[in-house]
């Protein structure tokens, strides 16, 4: 991969759109597309207040770091400046009540859990 430098702030907010899953209050921003897998490895997720997503496990891992409010991963609370490291074929869902802004990094694509 060569170098590449995404202006976040010249990138609008997307709705999150997965079919058959409830995405609502749930936008994101693509920081990093990789071309080999045809789907985003690094990008921004914003979650209005109240948005969740369903339970997923992760077969590559997965890395959050949160930016801006509060959000719940399973049992974790997280707050700004928190990281979280899931490690490869972990599960969790995850809910914020007040909303907020998160930087994820996932490998591969998640499976969501009926």
């Amino acid at each position: 991969m060569e170098k590449q430098i995404t202006k976040t702030s010249e990138v609008n907010w997307k709705p999150l759109i997965e079919e058959g899953v409830n995405t609502d209050g749930i936008f994101y921003k693509v920081l990093r597309f990789d071309e080999a897998t045809n789907r985003p490895k690094t990008f921004l997720l914003k979650f209005e207040a109240g948005a969740s997503y369903p339970n997923h496990i992760h077969p590559s891992g997965e890395e959050i770091f949160v930016l801006e409010g509060e959000v719940r991963s399973a049992k974790d609370e997280l707050k700004a400046g928190d990281y979280l490291y899931m490690p490869p074929e972990s599960t969790h869902s995850v809910f914020s009540k007040t909303g907020c802004t998160l930087l994820f990094v996932v490998p591969e694509e998640v499976v969501i859990l009926k």
